[in-house]
């Protein structure tokens, strides 16, 4: 599988480097990487992000194979993880200084499973529960200091926003698409390098940097950000449908759990920012 958050990436359900079988010329055996055999006919070649009508066809069921089930297990546990240790930060009013290190730690436990050719359970774990450490910790402190119930408005935008997303695309008002794909990465790359530029000011020059996270830009960007944790999400959505169809390994559930933490962790940081934002400014 391959994670669209906006951060991480991971092989595709095809043989060749293109992303999740975007190769409209493939061959039978191209396609599905989980085929069983060189002598078995692939019927799922042709290029599923290429329809925009309907879901792929279903894999026939065979044992160790990734389910539906498999993965919503797989995201309870790690969504989990990341509530309970930020729950915990949050209690014992963990220090900044020890969450920004916790947020490092989870930085680079989830750059190591990111460029892993295989999922590791005790990896994406440990950067859950890192990573929760700091979430509960930078909650805290915004809720205390900064715009009080910004937390759990953070948490409800979060949950709203994924509810949202997962109607509409079950509904097929949102469609993933090669061109939607292309899209939302050529918007992120940006989002991701701007932001950066930013924080690079901030560090050397003092105050906000650019202001891109401050003021009526902020308020901009924030939203900008939901609105690209969004997309991300039904791209997972789709990376976890198809993966269900190709008949993926029961493993690879554990990536897509990664991948939608990810994505989850992503939308409520952009959305308390947001918030503390509009708050401060009242």
């Amino acid at each position: 599988m391959r994670s669209s958050n906006p951060v991480f990436s991971r092989r595709g359900f095809s043989r060749d480097n293109g992303y999740a079988g975007f190769n409209a010329t493939q061959q039978p055996q191209a396609g599905n990487p989980y085929a069983g055999g060189p002598q078995t006919a692939n019927p799922y070649a042709t290029n599923p992000y290429a329809q925009t009508q309907g879901a792929p066809p279903a894999a026939p069921p065979r044992a160790g194979r990734m389910t539906m089930d498999d993965v919503v297990a797989r995201t309870a546990m790690t969504v989990g993880l990341v509530v309970a240790t930020a729950t915990v930060a949050w209690i014992t009013d963990l220090s900044l200084g020890l969450a920004l290190g916790a947020m490092l730690i989870a930085f680079v436990l989830g750059m190591v499973q990111a460029f892993k050719r295989k999922a590791s359970p005790p990896l994406i774990l440990a950067y859950a529960a890192f990573e929760g450490l700091f979430l509960g910790a930078i909650s805290n402190y915004v809720d205390s200091y900064i715009a009080n119930g910004a937390a759990m408005q953070a948490v409800l935008g979060t949950m709203a926003v994924f509810a949202a997303v997962l109607f509409m695309y079950k509904a097929r008002i949102i469609r993933v698409t090669r061109r939607f794909y292309r899209f939302v990465m050529a918007a992120a790359i940006g989002f991701i390098l701007l932001m950066g530029i930013n924080l690079l000011f901030a560090v050397f020059g003092g105050g906000d940097g650019l202001g891109f996270r401050s003021g009526g830009m902020g308020i901009m960007f924030g939203i900008i950000g939901i609105v690209l944790g969004a997309a991300f999400l039904a791209l997972d959505f789709k990376q976890v449908e198809d993966g269900v169809a190709y008949g993926a390994p029961r493993e690879e559930s554990w990536l897509a759990a990664f991948g939608l933490t990810l994505t989850l962790v992503w939308i409520y940081l952009e959305f308390l920012r947001l918030i503390a934002i509009l708050q401060s400014s009242d």
